[in-house]
C-alpha cells in the first residue's frame, strides 16, 4: 500500500445515479429480473440448431454464429442497464434440464458473445469456466473463488462482466448476494470519512499463482478508480483474501491498522441487509453483472456429495466491446493485470478492463 497522499486529505465526492442502489429498493425481483419468453426460447433452438448443423467448435462461436434477431434487441438493452444502470440483471427459463450441460454450455457462450468477449479465467487459458467444490478452502493462496464450498465474501472479480448460468442448485446454502459497489463507497465516506482517502490508495492483489513465468506474483491497483475526473463513474476492485494473503510476499508493503479497519468496514456495510440483495437463483437462472459497480458474494454450501444435490454453475468472463462496434464511443481503456494463458507473450487489448461511463 502506497504512502499518504493529497486524494487521502481531500474527501472524494460521493457517487450518484442508478450505480447507487440498495437492496430493500431493488426487493421487488421483477425490476431486474425477466422470463425468457416463448419467441426468445424458440430463437435459442434455433440458433444451437444452426451450431450443430455447421458443426462449429464451441470455443469458436461468435456473437454472429449464434443468431437471435429479436432476443439480441433484448440483450443490447440489457447491456445498457449493466454498463449504465444498476449493473446487474438476471434472466429466468433457460431449460437446463432438457438441453443438458453440453446444449446448455453452447447456449450460454453463444448469450454471452452478445454481451461481450470471453477472456481467460486462469493461467491455462480456461474461458468457459465450472463453479463447482474441488474440495480447496478459501485459506489456500492457489484456492480459486467457486471451487470451494465454503462462504466467500464480497468481492469483484478481475473482469468487466461476470456471468452465471445455474445448472444445479444445492441442497443447502449456496444462495448469492449484490451489493452496489457505489453505495459501499458513499457509506464509507459517511461512516469513516478519516478512512476515504483509503479507497483510492494503490494495494497489493495476490494473484494466486494465476500468472505466467516471470510475471509479478501480485496485481497493482486501487481499490477505487473514478471515470472522467473524482465526480465520474466508479469501479471497485475488492477481494479481501487477496489482499491479506500477497502479505506473504516480503516485497509487498505492509497493511496498516487503518487498512484493515477499512476492509473491515467495506466487509460489515456490504453484509449488511441496509445494503446487499439476496438473490434466489433456480436451476435456467443467467445472472450477469458488471464487476466494476457490482460485488458479489455467496454463502457456504452443503450438497452431500450427491450428484443430484451438487452446486454446479457454468461462469464466464466477459470484457466489454470496444472498437468500431462498441457501443460506448468513449475507448477509455485500461489494461487490467491480464490473466493470460502461460508462454503468451503479451497481453491483448480483449482483456483490458474498461472504466465505464
Amino acid at each position: 500500500m502506497t504512502g499518504l497522499t493529497e486524494a487521502d486529505r481531500t474527501p472524494p465526492p460521493p457517487c450518484s445515479g442508478p450505480a447507487v442502489w440498495t437492496g430493500p429498493e431493488l426487493a421487488d425481483p421483477g425490476q431486474w429480473r425477466t422470463r425468457l419468453s416463448e419467441t426468445g426460447l424458440a430463437e435459442i433452438d434455433s440458433a444451437l440448431r444452426e451450431t450443430r448443423r455447421r458443426d462449429l467448435t464451441l470455443l469458436r462461436l461468435t456473437a454472429a454464429d449464434f443468431p437471435l434477431p429479436g432476443l439480441g434487441a433484448d440483450l443490447e438493452r440489457l447491456s445498457g442497464v449493466l454498463e449504465h444502470g444498476r449493473g446487474f440483471a438476471v434472466v429466468r427459463g433457460i431449460p437446463v434440464e432438457r438441453l443438458g450441460e453440453t446444449a446448455a454450455s453452447t447456449v450460454f457462450w453463444g448469450l454471452g458473445r452478445h454481451l461481450g468477449h470471453p477472456v481467460p479465467q486462469d493461467a491455462d487459458g480456461l474461458v468457459l469456466g465450472r463453479v463447482r467444490d474441488t474440495g480447496r478452502g478459501p485459506g489456500d493462496p492457489a484456492a480459486r473463488d467457486g471451487r470451494t464450498r465454503e462462504a466467500l465474501a464480497f468481492h469483484t472479480d478481475p473482469t468487466d462482466l461476470l456471468a452465471l448460468l445455474t445448472l444445479r442448485t444445492p441442497r443447502t446454502g449456496g444462495h448469492v448476494s449484490l451489493v452496489s459497489a457505489a453505495a459501499v463507497h458513499n457509506a464509507v465516506l459517511d461512516l469513516r470519512p478519516d478512512l476515504a482517502g483509503r479507497l483510492y490508495r494503490t494495494y497489493h492483489f495476490d494473484r494466486r499463482e494465476e500468472h505466467a513465468p516471470g510475471e509479478p506474483p501480485c496485481a497493482v491497483a486501487p481499490l477505487v478508480s473514478r471515470h472522467d475526473g473524482p465526480s465520474g463513474a466508479l469501479s471497485m476492485r475488492y477481494d479481501r483474501s487477496c489482499l491479506e494473503s500477497a502479505q506473504r510476499f516480503p516485497h509487498v508493503p505492509r497493511l496498516e491498522p487503518a487498512d484493515h479497519e477499512l476492509f473491515d468496514l467495506i466487509d460489515s456495510v456490504a453484509g449488511s441487509p441496509e445494503y446487499r440483495l439476496d438473490l434466489d437463483l433456480r436451476a435456467g437462472d443467467l445472472l450477469v453483472l458488471n464487476t466494476h459497480r457490482v460485488m458479489h458474494a455467496r454463502t457456504a454450501i452443503e450438497d452431500l456429495r450427491s450428484p443430484e444435490h451438487e452446486n454446479h454453475l457454468l461462469r464466464l468472463w466477459l470484457a466489454f466491446p470496444q472498437g468500431p462496434g462498441s457501443r460506448d464511443t468513449h475507448h477509455w481503456v485500461t489494461l487490467r493485470d491480464v490473466i493470460r494463458p502461460r508462454g503468451t507473450a503479451a497481453p491483448r487489448a480483449t482483456n483490458a478492463r474498461r472504466y465505464p461511463a
